[in-house]
């Protein structure tokens, strides 16, 4: 379960910096029961972010039964996609 809190949190954290692998190796050390990935917003397909930014978009994955997929249940999500927009 993730709870909308922690997404926020997540956001406030995001909120002003660059968007890359350290910065999600510190959500992982900060978030240690949240499964954090990181891609490109476009390569996110079919799927609606719960928390819209600026420059990153967050999305939650539910990894029940064995299977990875998206979800907009924070109750069933186990982890979040942080997801870079790239500047145009």
């Amino acid at each position: 379960m993730i709870t909308r809190a922690q997404i926020d949190s997540v956001a406030e954290r995001l909120a002003g910096q660059s968007i890359d692998e350290s910065i999600i190796g510190s959500l992982r050390s900060e978030f240690s029961d949240i499964h954090f990935t990181y891609c490109m917003d476009d390569d996110v397909i079919a799927a609606s972010p719960v928390l819209e930014a600026a420059l990153f978009n967050l999305y939650l994955i539910d990894s029940r039964n064995h299977c990875l997929c998206f979800t907009q249940d924070e109750s069933v999500a186990s982890g979040i996609v942080v997801a870079e927009i790239e500047a145009a």
